[in-house]
C-alpha cells in the first residue's frame, strides 16, 4: 500500500480492520437477505396480488431493511470512534496531538485507492497471520513517531537545561542573600555589643554617682542623727535642771507658804491677847 505511505505494521493493521468491517458487512448483508427470503417464504404463497397487497408487503420490508442499514451504519460510526480512541490513547502516552481532515473522507480519489487496495493488496495478504486479539506497541522506527519522540526528549532536555540554569542562579541569589543576611547580623551584634558597653559605663557611671549620693546622704543623716542626739541630750539635760527648778521653786513655795501661814496665826495670837489689854 505503497500510495498511502504506510510502513508493514500500519498496513498490517489497516488489513486487519478492513477484515472485519468486511466481515460485519457481509454479515449485515446476509441479514437483509434473509429478511427478503422471509418475505418471500412468507407472503409471497399466491399467485396474484393487489396492488394493496403488494404495497403493503414493500412498506414491511422497507421498515426491516432500513432498520438493518441504520443499525450498520450506527455501529460502522462507533466502530470508527472505538478504533480513533486506540489511536489517540497511544499517541497520548508519547504526548502527541493527532489531527484529522474531515474532508479527505469524501475523497473520491482516496475511496478509489482504498478499494483498490480491498481488490488487489488485500487479497494478496489475506494469508497473512493475525495478530494477538489484543495487540501491543510494535516497536518505533527511526522515522516517524520516532522522530517527533527524540524531538520533543530534545525539547524536554532543552527546559530541563534552563531549568538547571535558572535553579543555579537562584542558588548563587540565595548565598549572595545568605551572605548578607549574616554580614548583617555580624554588624548588628558589633553594633549592639557597643551599645551594650556604653549603656554598661553609663550604667555604672550612674551606679558610681548614686552610691555617692546615698554616702553622702548616709553622712548627712549621721550627722544629724548625731546632731539630733546632742540635742536631745542638751533638752534631756535640760528638762532635768527645770524639773530640779521646779521641785526647788515648789520647795520655796510651800515654805513660804508656811511662813505666811505662821505668821498670819502669829498675828492673830497676838491680836487676841492684845486686843482684850487695849480695850481695858
Amino acid at each position: 500500500m505503497a500510495d498511502f505511505g504506510f510502513n508493514e505494521h500500519h498496513q498490517n493493521e489497516v488489513i486487519n480492520y478492513m477484515r472485519f468491517a468486511r466481515s460485519k458487512r457481509l454479515l449485515r448483508l446476509k441479514t437483509i437477505d434473509s429478511c427478503f427470503q422471509e418475505l418471500k417464504d412468507s407472503r409471497l404463497v399466491e399467485e396474484t396480488f393487489t396492488v394493496d397487497e403488494v404495497s403493503d408487503m414493500l412498506d414491511g420490508l422497507q421498515v426491516v431493511v432500513r432498520g438493518e442499514v441504520e443499525m450498520e451504519l450506527i455501529n460502522t460510526a462507533h466502530t470508527n470512534v472505538l478504533l480513533l480512541r486506540q489511536l489517540f490513547s497511544q499517541a497520548e502516552k508519547f504526548y502527541l496531538k493527532l489531527q484529522t481532515d474531515i474532508s479527505e473522507l469524501e475523497s473520491r480519489e482516496l475511496l478509489e485507492q482504498v478499494a483498490a487496495f480491498e481488490k488487489t493488496d488485500f487479497k494478496s495478504n489475506s494469508k497473512v497471520n493475525q495478530e494477538s486479539s489484543k495487540p501491543k506497541l510494535a516497536p518505533l522506527n527511526e522515522g516517524g513517531v520516532s522522530e517527533l519522540l527524540n524531538k520533543e526528549i530534545s525539547r524536554l532536555q532543552e527546559e530541563n537545561d534552563k531549568l538547571r540554569a535558572r535553579l543555579q542562579t537562584l542558588e548563587s541569589q540565595a548565598m549572595s542573600a545568605l551572605d548578607e543576611k549574616c554580614e548583617a547580623e555580624r554588624a548588628l551584634n558589633d553594633l549592639q555589643k557597643i551599645q551594650g558597653d556604653q549603656q554598661h559605663a553609663m550604667h555604672a557611671q550612674e551606679i558610681s554617682k548614686l552610691e555617692d549620693t546615698v554616702a553622702a546622704m548616709q553622712i548627712d543623716f549621721e550627722k544629724t542623727l548625731s546632731a539630733s542626739t546632742a540635742s536631745q541630750k542638751e533638752l534631756q539635760d535640760s528638762l532635768v535642771s527645770a524639773k530640779h527648778e521646779l521641785l526647788r521653786v515648789q520647795d520655796q513655795l510651800a515654805l513660804a507658804e508656811k511662813v505666811l501661814i505662821l505668821s498670819f496665826f502669829h498675828k492673830i495670837i497676838l491680836m487676841v491677847f492684845l486686843v482684850p489689854d487695849l480695850v481695858k
